[in-house]
């Protein structure tokens, strides 16, 4: 498996990749579609958020994402088909690695409540919740990673 720096020709393979990982966990149709924006990876994204994928056999089958200006981790997502295999991890320890290159001494996410038990497992912590953005009365858990 390698790590790299996507690119703009990994936009679509991305965004198809986070709306499948998304729809894993049996989100409804209706739920799915008012998500896509927010599951859309673009050039513009590219160029403000630091976004890494994890290949197997020259296929994408992760990535994350994440803002140096915001402290926070915006996305992490693994293809289905990957799931429980490891790649989770392995995004991980690469993203806290470069995190750690830029003195990042913490960050924070807001968690997808599916993800929130691998967020633990990873070491984060849960310190509250905030409000969706994309449905406002939905609240997800925000969760604070320390990489001291």
């Amino acid at each position: 498996m390698n790590i790299r720096q996507a690119v703009v020709e990994d936009c679509q393979h991305i965004s198809h990749l986070a709306y499948r990982s998304k729809a894993y966990w049996g989100y409804s149709e209706d739920f799915l579609a008012k998500c896509k924006d927010d599951l859309t990876v673009t050039a513009p994204y590219l160029e403000q958020y630091i976004v890494y994928v994890l290949e197997q056999h020259d296929e994408i089958v992760a990535f994350y994402s994440f803002s140096v200006q915001e402290k926070k981790l915006d996305a992490l997502f693994v293809d289905p088909a990957y799931i429980g295999q490891g790649c989770g991890q392995r995004l991980w320890a690469d993203l806290l690695s470069r995190v750690k290159a830029m003195n990042v001494t913490a960050f924070t996410i807001d968690s997808d409540p599916y993800a929130e038990a691998f967020y633990i497992k990873m070491g984060a912590k849960r310190i509250g919740e905030i409000a969706s953005t994309v449905f406002p009365d939905r609240k997800l858990p925000l969760m604070h990673v320390d990489v001291r």
